[in-house]
């Protein structure tokens, strides 16, 4: 009789992982249909390279404001491995063969880059991805097309570059400034509170 019973118990355990498992993937694929797919179709190249200009303007700004903390180099460091990855996996659209099961970590700074230099690789890196966007205008892949997406599966190019301009603006809202004076001119001890939210 127990042995019944751990058949039976694995089994509907099994079963619920399952369903588990097959839900997540609809879940998701809801997520990317209404979040990046539908309102990155409606959109065209030109458009999108507008958003990722103008969302740039903001990470920099946020980037420009970060205190020099380990968290806020982990953040930026981050932010610039995915969307250099992310720029790697959209050569795919215009021709290249990325490799299209590769983690982002290679696309990382090394962990030993200072703050000034993440917050101009910042800069230089939505540059980057801007001009991508603006090459996919002049040379529209089909609309077909999908890329891998580790996490998120298949995605069109313009969902890629949708994705890209959200999750930097995501990410970024984790940055901390520096201390903010007092009045009358005194920095903050060790009581205040150590960072402002960006």
């Amino acid at each position: 009789m127990p042995a019944l019973i751990t058949v039976a118990t694995v089994g509907v355990a099994a079963g619920a992982a399952y369903l588990a498992r097959t839900r997540q993937r609809e879940l998701k694929g809801a997520v990317v249909s209404r979040v990046l797919e539908r309102p990155a179709g409606r959109s065209s190249y030109t458009e999108l390279a507008h958003s990722l200009e103008s969302s740039g303007t903001h990470l920099t700004g946020r980037a420009q404001r970060a205190a020099d903390t380990h968290t806020n180099r982990e953040v930026l460091a981050h932010i610039i491995g995915i969307e250099r990855w992310g720029q790697y996996r959209l050569g795919a659209a215009l021709g290249k063969h990325p490799e299209l099961t590769a983690p982002y970590h290679t696309h990382r700074p090394p962990q030993d880059t200072t703050l000034p230099q993440l917050q101009a690789l910042i800069t230089s890196t939505r540059a980057a991805t801007v001009d991508l966007a603006r090459r996919l205008h002049n040379q529209p892949p089909n609309d077909d097309l999908t890329i891998h997406h580790n996490s998120l599966g298949a995605l069109t190019a313009k969902a890629w570059l949708r994705y890209l301009i959200h999750h930097a603006d995501l990410e970024s809202r984790r940055l901390r400034g520096a201390p903010t004076p007092q009045a009358g001119g005194l920095t903050e001890g060790p009581h205040q509170p150590a960072a402002t939210k960006l």
